[in-house]
Formats: structure tokens, sequence, C-alpha cells
């Protein structure tokens, strides 16, 4: 019992912790990129915070936080296709962005430069395949960092598209709106925001958790329970009022 109560108490902690940042993250990137370039409390809560964002992190740690700690090198083939599929189309496709921003959906994108995409690849994964058999330096490199990219892509955007739509068919409301930006899908996620959660989850993942997870040592259980206490229950009142009551 005390086990589990530890594992909740981390867990929601850490939720916390995430939810927050990704408050800040969200209200700097209104007030100072997106025009008109104002101060916006993000999200449906009156509190600084963003529960998507602390749930993303928890399922992004479950499902990578053994993955991390392990070296996975070139020299096996999967990985070393998903890692230069991941470089090439990241390159290539941030300069088809910034040369022609004005295609907004996917398939116009395919259609347009998919074949080139593919082509790009499939030399650029021959050629360093090549080179892992002629070159043991290269074969060692360990790749970890881009498959944890790459995953965190991916997890992410399913997150943001799965919350636009349950927001949408609840609330009837869009929170966001990816009509007119570069490679977006159904208005509900984009390049640029995914491209941003990967480069953020990583940075997050690699230098944040670490932190969190000493101080998580560091704070006996009684601690921790208090925090939890103290910023939980405001919080549940703020859903309750700001999020369940309208929706009833």
């Amino acid at each position: 019992m005390k086990k589990i109560k530890e594992f909740f108490v981390n867990n929601y902690i850490t939720f916390l912790i995430y939810g927050l940042i990704g408050w800040i993250y969200e209200v700097l990137w209104m007030w100072f990129v997106v025009p008109p370039k104002h101060f916006i409390n993000r999200g449906v809560l009156l509190g600084p915070f963003l529960p998507i964002y602390g749930f993303g992190m928890l399922i992004l740690l479950f499902l990578l936080g053994r993955f991390i700690k392990k070296r996975h090198c070139l020299n096996n083939i999967t990985y070393l296709i998903v890692s230069v599929f991941t470089i090439i189309t990241f390159i290539f496709t941030t300069i088809i962005e910034y040369t022609q921003p004005k295609i907004y959906n996917v398939n116009v994108y395919l259609s347009k430069y998919g074949i080139y995409l593919l082509i790009i690849n499939i030399i650029a994964i021959l050629g360093i395949y090549i080179l892992t058999k002629k070159f043991k330096s290269i074969k060692n490199i360990d790749v970890t960092i881009i498959l944890v990219f790459i995953t965190i892509w991916i997890t992410t955007t399913l997150i943001e598209y799965l919350s636009h739509f349950v927001i949408d068919k609840i609330s009837g409301k869009m929170l966001w709106d990816y009509t007119y930006d570069f490679l977006n899908i159904n208005k509900r996620v984009n390049w640029d925001a995914s491209r941003n959660f990967a480069i953020g989850g990583t940075f997050l993942l690699y230098t944040i958790q670490p932190i969190i997870n000493r101080l998580l040592i560091k704070l006996n259980m009684k601690k921790k329970t208090i925090i939890t206490l103290i910023i939980g229950i405001p919080m549940l009142l703020d859903y309750i009022f700001h999020v369940l009551l309208k929706i009833i």
C-alpha cells in the first residue's frame, strides 16, 4: 500500500510540474510569437496549469523511461532506418516549409514532394548502411536520442489531435485552429507544433526529468503528500467550477 501511495504521489507531482511548464510555454508563445502578441490564459482552467502537458509527459515517461537509459546503435537495421528517415525527413520538410510555407495540407505536400523525399531517404539509408559495414565507429554510433525524438513527435501529435477532437466535441470550442499553418491535419495538429513538442519533450526528458527524480528522492513521503494536497485540492475545485459544471 505504501508503494502504491508513493507511486501515485510521485507521478502526481510530476504531472503538476509539467502542467505548469506547459502553461508557461503556451502563454509565452502566445505573448511573444503569435499575433496580436498579448497575454492569454491558455487552456480551460483558471489556474496556471495545462493538464494535457502533464498527462503527455507521464505517457512519455511510461514509454521511454527505461529506453533512454540504454544504448541503441546503428548496427541495428531498424534503428538505422528510423534514425536516418527521421533526420532526412526533418531537414527536407523544414526546407520546404521555409520555401513553400503555404502548403497547408499534408496530401498536397506528399503529392508534390513525396517521391523526392522517398528517393532521398532510400539513398541515405543505403549509404549509411554501407558505411556501417566498413567502419566500426559509425556502426557503434548511439542514436537513442533520435529514436526518443521521433517517438515523442508521434506520441505528442496523437495526444494533441485526440485532445482537440475531444474538447471540440464536448465543449464545442476550438481552443486552437491550425487552418492556415504549414502541414496541418484537420486544423487539429500541424508541423510546427508537433516539431516544437518533440524538441521540448526531448529536452525535458534529458534535462528536467533527472532533476525532478532527484527532488522526489530527497523529499520524504509526508512533504510530498502535503504538496499534493495543497496544489491538488484547488486544482480539483478549479476543474469542477470551470470545466465540469459548464459541461453539465
